[in-house]
């Protein structure tokens, strides 16, 4: 941890941003202070934060530091990934579309992207471009993901839509929330369709250039990787450990419909006050899409589960997921929101219409208790301030109460296979997840994906003929074990993956795996 770091997180530093109005320290929480405590308790490098209230700037500033490597600090201007706020960019470019009549929120898939199939005919026929949105297909929560992450993808927009066939469904058809970042791709996939042109190309002239909006979907321009937050993750034995694989590069995520969207919480402050004007029907002329749509994209879809803590936190009675958007009863008032994980990278965007407040808090870091500290005290300022408390110490608490339960039962094994090591190894594939490599050197053998550069480890014999995955970068994914199949003349034929635990249940990224030797 750097001097000038410590400087920051403990306030000396001070924030480096913009008072939009007179005296704005009276109207919010003493974010000075409230900032960099949560930065040095969540090992957070850095944060920028916009708050808009009734069209007007209240707070607009950057903490701490965007590359521990330099010491550069955060400022306004600094880029983030958005992670999954980005949805909100991807139903907007649909809703634009809506809007002039080219496509319904109720129209079929099928009819814009003939290849698009899920293994059920019949669900297939009747999927809608409000489906795509609402995280309600019936597939297992995160399936697909395994195309998407770690970056970078080697798999295609087209060929995540057309792999969608082999995800096999959990539960019916429109009967509970799982969430889902592959219909997410997809629903960019049919925008550009109808547009006839690239989304993340569609989402910059429609929405980005009319709010004068200086983000990106797609390539970003050299310039604005100089000031760019650096992703970290922090570990107690390695200390801040940068995570290149998601930094931003210049170069377009696969996945930006889903997570990828880079932004400055400069240019969030447009898009919240566009927003909140919008919803009371406020909004200039050239707004890139109308209040009919909006109120279409904040109106209850699919229902969400509402947590004891989140009953105990915001009073909240019902929670649902919309187009793009969260939503939950705070406190007897309407909030629409999203967050946004991403390794290295978090955010947290809320809106509260009929008060016409909306904040936005992006950081460099993988704890979400900063982020949670910083969002918890913001909204009990607005809407409950007779609960207002010590949010950093409460997340801090509540982390430590976490470390300190049982840890899951692990599996148990020998430590031997019964094979030479030489007769596990190979060439592997899968139908729809590509190739998979399994080569023997003098440290024993190793696993390497064919489709994602990322996806690479070492195995360590379990037993049988299991091996431990022990990945090479471990942020990648947790340990997996990996079984591998013979035929009756004791020849190895193929191998599934699961995660290593013991009951990992059905629900894992690698259920739909079925990998034959070559």
């Amino acid at each position: 941890m750097t001097i000038r770091y410590l400087l920051c997180v403990l306030g000396f530093a001070g924030s480096v941003g913009v008072w939009a109005n007179t005296n704005p320290p009276a109207a919010l929480p003493d974010l000075a202070q409230l900032v960099p405590a949560a930065l040095q308790q969540f090992d957070t490098p850095g944060m920028a934060i916009a708050v808009v209230k009734d069209g007007q700037v209240l707070h607009l500033a950057g903490f701490g530091e965007r590359d521990l490597a330099t010491g550069a600090l955060v400022d306004s201007d600094t880029y983030f990934r958005l992670a999954s706020v980005s949805k909100a960019f991807t139903a907007a470019s649909v809703a634009i579309l809506v809007d002039e009549g080219k496509l319904s929120w109720d129209d079929k898939v099928v009819q814009y992207l003939p290849q698009f199939r899920l293994q059920d005919p019949w669900v297939t026929a009747e999927f809608t471009i409000r489906d795509l949105l609402s995280q309600r297909s019936g597939l297992a929560g995160a399936a697909g993901d395994s195309m998407i992450w770690p970056e970078p993808s080697g798999f295609s927009r087209d060929e995540v839509v057309h792999n969608l066939r082999y995800l096999t469904p959990v539960s019916s058809f429109r009967s509970q929330y799982a969430y889902s970042n592959v219909l997410y791709i997809t629903a960019a996939e049919l925008v550009a369709k109808v547009a006839g042109e690239p989304w993340q190309d569609f989402v910059a002239k429609r929405i980005f250039a009319p709010l004068n909006m200086q983000c990106f979907a797609g390539d970003q321009p050299a310039d604005t990787l100089q000031n760019a937050a650096q992703p970290y993750r922090f570990s107690a034995e390695d200390g801040f450990v940068a995570i290149p694989r998601n930094a931003i590069d210049g170069k377009m995520l696969m996945s930006a419909a889903a997570g990828g969207v880079v932004c400055r919480a400069s240019d969030l402050v447009p898009w919240m006050q566009f927003l909140l004007a919008q919803y009371q029907g406020k909004a200039a002329a050239n707004a890139p899409f109308s209040q009919t749509q909006l109120l279409q994209m904040w109106a209850p879809q699919t229902l969400m589960a509402v947590g004891s803590n989140d009953r105990e936190l915001d009073q909240v009675n019902f929670a649902a997921y919309g187009l793009g958007w969260r939503m939950a009863d705070m406190h007897g008032v309407k909030v629409v929101h999203h967050t946004g994980t991403l390794s290295g990278f978090q955010a947290h965007l809320v809106l509260v219409p009929e008060q016409q407040l909306g904040f936005v808090v992006l950081n460099n870091g993988s704890n979400s208790g900063a982020r949670q500290a910083v969002v918890q005290s913001l909204l009990k300022h607005y809407l409950a301030p007779d609960q207002q408390q010590d949010w950093v110490a409460f997340y801090a608490a509540q982390q430590q109460r976490a470390a300190g339960r049982p840890a899951a039962a692990q599996p148990v094994g020998t430590g031997e296979v019964l094979l030479a090591l030489q007769e596990y190894a190979g060439n592997y594939n899968d139908n729809w997840f590509g190739g998979m490599l399994i080569a023997q050197d003098e440290q024993g053998l190793s696993l390497q994906s064919a489709r994602m550069i990322n996806l690479q480890g070492r195995l360590e014999p379990f037993a049988d003929h299991s091996f431990i995955v022990r990945w090479t970068d471990p942020n990648v994914a947790g340990p997996a074990l990996i079984h591998f199949q013979l035929n009756n003349r004791r020849q190895v034929t193929g191998f599934t993956l699961e995660p290593y635990a013991a009951e990992p249940g059905e629900r894992h990224s690698y259920r739909d795996m079925r990998f034959r030797r070559q």
